[in-house]
Order: structure tokens, then sequence, then C-alpha cells
């Protein structure tokens, strides 16, 4: 295995990676091949079509790089979920909607790999704090 030069972290649109910014700036000054990464993130993330999809990109001395592909912001799945254009600008004073804990159970469950959290118990809280802090009522139903 190569030694590592650097970690980065990028979020993009699931298989509309570009060499232009923010593709560019970011990996560009680590003698990465932008072509290459393009090719290599579009076809990892084919499914996840027009979702915001974390990514880890290890590059290597070599100028080789290692692709890790995380789940999409609990903020969009959320968002995604209650069909909201954004959260609340005042998430104490105005609600923009209400969730239910079978609802923030699903979002969960797909976001269980990368959250801090033992269980989908300790899951669900982490889930159902950012939706209050988006603004959005908790409700159990």
């Amino acid at each position: 295995m190569a030694e590592i030069k650097a970690k980065v972290k990028i979020q993009l649109s699931g298989a509309a990676a570009t060499p232009a910014p923010p593709v560019g700036t970011v990996l560009g000054p680590h003698g990465v091949n932008l072509m290459e990464f393009c090719k290599a993130f579009n076809a990892l993330t084919a499914q996840k079509k027009g979702q915001t999809v974390p990514a880890i990109i290890t590059i290597f001395k070599n100028r080789t790089f290692e692709i890790t592909i995380k789940t999409p912001p609990t903020t969009e799945l959320i968002r995604n979920v209650l069909n909201l254009k954004k959260g609340s600008a005042k998430p104490a004073n105005t609600i923009v909607g209400k969730i239910t804990m079978q609802q923030i159970e699903e979002i969960a469950r797909i976001k269980l790999p990368d959250l801090n959290a033992n269980d989908i118990e300790g899951a669900k809280k982490i889930i159902a704090g950012s939706a209050r802090s988006m603004g959005v009522e908790v409700v159990n139903g």
C-alpha cells in the first residue's frame, strides 16, 4: 500500500462530478488526475443521481486515490421525506413541518453506518435532534 499524502472530504451531486470547481480546486493541488477521479466517482454514485453524496478521498504519494462514499446528509434525508425546500430560519420559533418516529427510524437505519451511535435507538435520537434544529417538530405517530 502506498503512503498516504492527504485525506480530503468533499460533497458532490451523485453521478455529476466534473473537473471544474469544487473538484479541481480541492484535488488539483494534490496532483490527482481529475478526469480519472470524475469517472470513478460518477461510476460509484450512479444510483444516487441528484442526491448530495459526501465522500472521503484518500490521496496517496504516488498520485493514486481511494474514494469512500458516505450516506447523504441527515438534513437532506429529512427534507426529502417531508418534501421541504429548506429548514426553518428560526427553528425555535417557526415550525416548517412534522416528522413521525417511524420516519425518523427509516432515516436512522440509512445513516447508522456513518453516525456515532451504538444502536438504532441512539441513531434515532441523533436524527430527531437534527430535525428539531431544522424547525421540524417530532411527533409520536
